[in-house]
């Protein structure tokens, strides 16, 4: 396997050439959300001499590129997410975004030249490929359930079997540039939106007798719900509900009617993302009755739990410890409560996801500019480490009786 990770180094070059302009198109025309044309034409112009037969979904700006070995063998299927987020750069790069308001701060350009990377190392070895690699370029991934639209539109038909197992990678800067991370079960949270709407009365700020004022009782809420949660959900299987707006009056001297407050709900198993959805649903309305007011709780499902397939996930890390220096691999101890959409395809077939350190040279891990920050930079040699992994574990599951 450690030819794999040479080839990949050979191949560095021609990935930071794609990570960069992915970069410079995605930010100086809007390529956010399900559709990103111009990210799309990138990604296939990177594949057009390779052997695949590609599948571009209507629904979105999905491709799926299918690779087909040499001989009969099972299905795996790799992904990389193609969007942006709406962030204004301040990072200072030679590369950095041209359009405002729009920047690449979760590092999806990263995952999809790694992705570009292993198709064409996989393409150089077709004759030694058993079986299909699918390559899922996947939009919509920041909050548009690009994955889910994918799976609606026929992802896993894409071929005639099913795939047996999935693969991801999702950088950051927690970790040292080239570790790999993860762990068997809840990797990531589920993330629902709560809205909580106060309803009161009007009336001068002088006067809170005569009104029926919602911003001490939105107050009160928040910390009812957060009480609640200590008492009420096992701190073995954890939950969060943080309230990140509250949104009430236009000034000084007037009692609003309405009082706002938006958050998310993160849970690591569905049993508990019901018993939290179930509390506030519970918790808010009773509070503003006590208060003789109203409370409407509207709940967005989101992203379910991201759960790693422990039988994948022990092949996926004995695979990097083959394919990389063993140092580089370890195992997570707790999960992450940030989410993803790559939950959707977990919940359909068994597989994986590793988080990549890409922390830059000079800088801490864990203290470096994380995920989703304006001033986010990764290291663009972790794709190295990436590119090889996505295909090691490709070719091993495709090579390997019963894996």
């Amino acid at each position: 396997m450690t030819d794999l990770l040479a080839a990949s180094r050979a191949l560095l070059p021609e990935l930071v050439q794609l990570r960069r302009l992915l970069h410079r198109l995605l930010h100086r025309f809007p390529e956010r959300g399900n559709h990103l044309p111009l990210t799309r034409g990138i990604v296939l112009d990177a594949l057009a001499d390779l052997p695949l037969d590609l599948s571009l979904h209507n629904s979105t700006s999905g491709v799926v590129a299918a690779l087909r070995g040499s001989r009969p063998g099972p299905v795996t299927l790799l992904r990389a997410d193609m969007d942006a987020l709406p962030v204004n750069e301040d990072t200072g790069l030679e590369f950095a975004s041209e359009h405002p308001g729009f920047m690449h701060a979760c590092g999806h350009d990263l995952h999809t030249a790694m992705l570009v990377g292993a198709a064409r190392l996989l393409s150089s070895m077709q004759d030694q490929l058993g079986g299909t690699v699918l390559f899922m370029f996947q939009p919509g991934e920041e909050g548009f359930a690009g994955a889910r639209f994918m799976i609606e539109e026929g992802l896993l038909d894409t071929v005639e079997e099913k795939p047996a197992g999935a693969f991801a990678l999702h950088v950051n800067t927690w970790f040292a540039s080239g570790a790999v991370r993860h762990r068997a079960g809840a990797q990531l949270a589920s993330d629902d939106e709560v809205r909580i709407t106060v309803r009161g009365k009007g009336g001068h700020a002088s006067s809170p007798h005569l009104a029926y004022d919602p911003i001490p009782v939105a107050a009160e809420i928040v910390l009812a719900v957060e009480t609640a949660i200590t008492r009420r959900i096992n701190v073995f299987d954890p939950g969060v509900i943080t309230f990140a707006t509250i949104s009430a009056g236009t000034t000084h001297n007037v009692i609003p009617e309405h009082a706002l407050l938006v958050g998310t709900i993160r849970a690591l198993s569905d049993s508990t993302r019901e018993q939290l959805q179930a509390l506030v649903k519970r918790v808010a309305p009773h509070i503003a009755s006590a208060h003789g007011m109203e409370a409407d709780v509207d709940i967005d499902i989101g992203y379910p739990v991201t759960v790693n397939d422990p039988e994948h996930t022990t092949f996926v890390d004995s695979v990097a410890r083959q394919t990389l220096d063993d140092g580089q691999v370890e195992w997570m101890d707790t999960p992450v409560m940030g989410s993803e959409d790559w939950g959707y395809v977990l919940e359909e077939v068994p597989g994986t996801m590793s988080f990549l350190g890409a922390c830059p040279p000079g800088l801490v891990p864990g203290e470096a500019p994380g995920l989703h920050s304006n001033r986010a930079v990764f290291d663009e040699e972790a794709m190295v480490t990436g590119t090889a992994l996505h295909a090691a574990v490709a070719l091993t599951r495709t090579t390997t009786p019963g894996t």
